[in-house]
């Protein structure tokens, strides 16, 4: 009769070792394949209620806002007074900002509406022309903003995605990047008067 060996299970330490290892590449890959799929504009192409910027950022607004670096941590809250209006295509954004620190700052954009949903824009510490584009419930807005950092200005690149939730509100959430690397976020519920 032959003998059978068998080899003995591995220690508890390997299987854990083996598991962990296992799980973290599932993770890893997971997250790659995330950051390769970032949304697009036209996957809202059926969401409600439909945005039409020229309706919905037309008199006054109210907004509330912070800023988190990359951590999450809270770094700044503000509000915003913005005034708006239209002379057909073209569009005038004035912008009150007033930060938790104390300080305020003014910003004035000046919209255009192009053709098919796309818009664009210009403001004094807006570098170059920002870019646009609405479908169904959301418009995302691509722009270079000049900032001011600790006495010196730095030039950050923005993702900035709105979404209508029904007449009255907006929520808005913008990722800032310098190089490709994320900088933070800005979060921002507009409320229509």
């Amino acid at each position: 009769m032959k003998q059978r060996f068998q080899q003995p299970p591995p220690p508890r330490a390997q299987r854990r070792s083996f598991l962990s290892r296992t799980l973290l590449a599932a993770v890893l890959s997971s997250a790659l394949l995330s950051a390769c799929s970032t949304p697009q504009i036209q996957d809202y192409a059926a969401q409600t209620p439909v945005l039409e910027l020229r309706d919905y950022f037309n008199g006054t607004l109210d907004a509330y806002g912070l800023f988190t670096d990359r951590s999450g941590k809270v770094v700044k809250r503000f509000t915003v007074v913005m005034t708006c209006s239209w002379q057909g295509d073209a569009g005038v954004l004035d912008e009150a900002f007033t930060y938790s620190d104390g300080s305020t700052q003014r910003r004035i954009w000046r919209l255009k509406r192009e053709a098919n949903g796309r818009y664009t824009g210009q403001a004094d510490d807006v570098v170059g022309t920002a870019q646009g584009q609405q479908s169904g419930n959301a418009f995302q807005w691509a722009y270079t903003l000049a900032l001011p950092v600790e006495g010196r200005v730095i030039e950050v690149q923005f993702d900035d995605w709105m979404y209508l939730m029904n007449d009255k509100v907006m929520l808005n959430k913008a990722v800032m990047r310098k190089w490709g690397v994320g900088l933070g976020e800005v979060t921002l519920s507009f409320f229509k008067r």
